[in-house]
């Protein structure tokens, strides 16, 4: 009687964006095609064998993949797991001095070498599932990466030189994937670039994100379509309408402005100014009807002084965007600011700087979400958690923005949408009951 091979089991840990998530749950289908047990992110896994997909793209996203690869390989050191790969960002941006400073690495490869990682894990890369993945979140939303890479020149950032410049995936290659989701009961699908304007430009010569949407929106089953990352410079002057005009794609967009200052903008090299920024919120807000506007903010770049930080937060207060985050300037090498202007302003100064930013968002929020109270809005469930459970709007995007609770006497069912009553808010949170 022949006795089953036990499986090889591989814990892949996904640090970083979306993006990099994206990348994780397509080695992962890589590898359960090979009869590989896989598991994601799970503290305390029995796996011999890890993966760690990192990130590198500022100074704290890579202070943390450098402790958990150090954590992976003490416990290597103690026996209590046999293998320890790298991929991902940090990965391609430090390979040599990884080698150099971790020789305990059984191996060490980039971004965009699926196959190169699979091969060395000891599995046969398949062609034919090139695009498969089998997703982390939970079941009912996924994203959808449909360009890599970035060509816009912002003088802070590394992307460009991490993933290289932009590459547009096929239209078709991309609802075919969208299709495939909402077969599997995803209802949200949530499209992630480095930039989605730019999408369609190296294919057609011309933007084209519009042309995919009108696609996108007419998949049947497919009942929220969330865009993030949208550049605001040269911004399509036919996205608001699309938006507008289909039901299924959420009246919501993050757009990083990243600050308002004349001068920073322009140390930025973001391609757009104070005026321009403002008449496109002006437009997006005249020609989407509800618009849940999120951004980032960066503080503490080389140029901003106080006048120009005050500037961002009377900007802030005014706008009175309906999301934000707020990021510290990080020197990356051999950027553009890195080489051009000196890192002057303390650490200090520029927590500071985020924490006032913060400050004005959370009243802001706050009032936002008060006059929500005493209406009614679909909901979908993404968990329970004891007795509540907990949802978002369409104006919430997974992670990353305000959360419903949810009180209810009758089960309800994860991913499933239901209509919402809020009762209560508080800054970053809703309060309601299920009406029907």
């Amino acid at each position: 009687m022949k006795t089953r091979r036990k499986k090889k089991k591989i814990h892949v840990i996904s640090l970083g964006c979306s993006k990099n998530l994206v990348d994780s749950e397509q080695l992962i289908a890589q590898l359960a095609a090979n009869d590989f047990e896989v598991v994601h992110d799970s503290s305390g896994s029995p796996a011999r064998t890890v993966v760690i997909n990192t990130c590198g793209f500022v100074r704290d996203a890579k202070q943390e993949s450098i402790a958990v690869i150090l954590e992976q390989i003490k416990a290597k050191e103690e026996r209590l797991i046999d293998h320890v790969f790298v991929m991902g960002c940090l990965s391609q941006r430090y390979m040599c001095q990884l080698k150099t400073e971790m020789p305990e690495l059984d191996g060490i490869v980039g971004v965009n070498s699926l196959e190169e990682v699979v091969r060395m894990i000891g599995g046969n890369f398949r062609k034919e599932l090139t695009g498969e993945r089998l997703i982390t979140t939970p079941s009912h939303y996924a994203y959808l990466k449909i360009s890599e890479g970035c060509d816009r020149k912002c003088s802070f950032c590394a992307i460009p030189l991490i993933r290289g410049g932009h590459i547009s995936r096929p239209p078709e290659e991309i609802v075919a994937e969208a299709k495939l989701l909402v077969g599997k009961g995803v209802k949200e699908i949530i499209l992630i670039a480095q930039d989605l304007t730019y999408y369609g430009l190296d294919l057609y010569q011309k933007q084209s994100l519009v042309a995919l949407l009108e696609d996108l929106a007419s998949i049947r089953g497919l009942e929220w379509i969330r865009l993030h990352y949208a550049y605001p410079a040269s911004f399509p002057d036919d996205l608001p309408a699309v938006i507008r005009d289909h039901k299924n794609i959420c009246n919501y967009l993050d757009i990083p402005f990243q600050h308002i200052s004349n001068t920073v903008l322009q140390r930025m090299r973001r391609g757009i100014n104070s005026r321009q920024t403002h008449a496109l919120i002006d437009k997006l807000r005249t020609e989407i009807p509800g618009l849940t506007l999120r951004t980032t903010m960066m503080v503490g770049h080389p140029g901003e002084d106080r006048k120009a930080f005050h500037e961002l937060m009377e900007f802030v207060s005014i706008a009175r965007f309906d999301r934000l985050g707020v990021f510290q300037y990080s020197e990356e090498e051999d950027t553009w600011s890195a080489s051009q202007y000196p890192d002057t302003i303390p650490q200090k100064i520029k927590e500071e700087r985020m924490g006032l930013l913060m400050e004005i968002q959370e009243k802001i929020s706050l009032e936002n979400n008060r006059k929500r109270v005493g209406y009614s809005f679909k909901t979908i469930i993404d968990r329970k958690e004891g007795e509540f459970y907990i949802g978002r709007t369409e104006s919430d995007s997974p992670e990353v923005d305000n959360e419903v609770i949810i009180e209810s006497e009758k089960n309800l069912k994860t991913g499933e949408f239901y209509t919402v009553r809020m009762h209560e808010a508080d800054a970053f949170d809703l309060f309601g009951k299920v009406t029907e």
